[in-house]
């Protein structure tokens, strides 16, 4: 299975959610990130905490959706209310295309601590939706089969 995670900047939920379902689910999914304009950049807390937690980081960018066109997800994953709003394009056509609500870490004004808090908590809410999804990976199922089985586990 392939997954595109998208979030408009592609700096942080997008970014976690990548390296995440690689790291957990690597050998049965295969995900990547993208944004709609994309701020070139990932967050630098985005970095240490997936580094603190064991996940690879060394391939992690910030990039553009368009890089993608020959990607071909079976599933397009929102993860910001901003990019569950806009018009993807027209080769996200027959991906499933679902929304994960995650809150964005990296807009947490306070401590350091407030702030390691928030993104443990983005990241743990990601790994528990993996973790439910892993099983779906290798099922072969169609379109609408697996869009009603990506809503059961929560999606919206």
């Amino acid at each position: 299975m392939k997954i595109l995670y998208i979030c408009t900047h592609n700096r942080c939920r997008s970014i976690l959610s990548e390296a995440i379902t690689n790291h957990i689910a690597g050998a049965h999914i295969e995900a990547r990130s993208a944004g709609s304009q994309p701020s070139g950049e990932v967050h630098p807390l985005s970095i240490q905490y997936l580094a603190e937690a064991g996940i690879a980081t060394t391939e992690l960018r910030s990039q553009s959706w368009d890089e993608f066109e020959d990607f071909v997800p079976d599933v397009v994953v929102t993860v910001c209310d901003s990019a569950a709003g806009e018009s993807c394009p027209v080769w996200f056509g027959k991906s499933v295309r679902v929304h994960w609500g995650l809150a964005d870490p990296s807009k947490l004004e306070g401590s350091d601590a407030e702030k390691a808090a928030a993104f443990k908590a983005c990241m743990d809410s990601i790994r528990q939706r993996v973790e439910l999804l892993l099983p779906l990976a290798n099922k072969q199922l169609s379109g609408n089969e697996l869009k009603r089985a990506l809503y059961e586990l929560g999606a919206e």
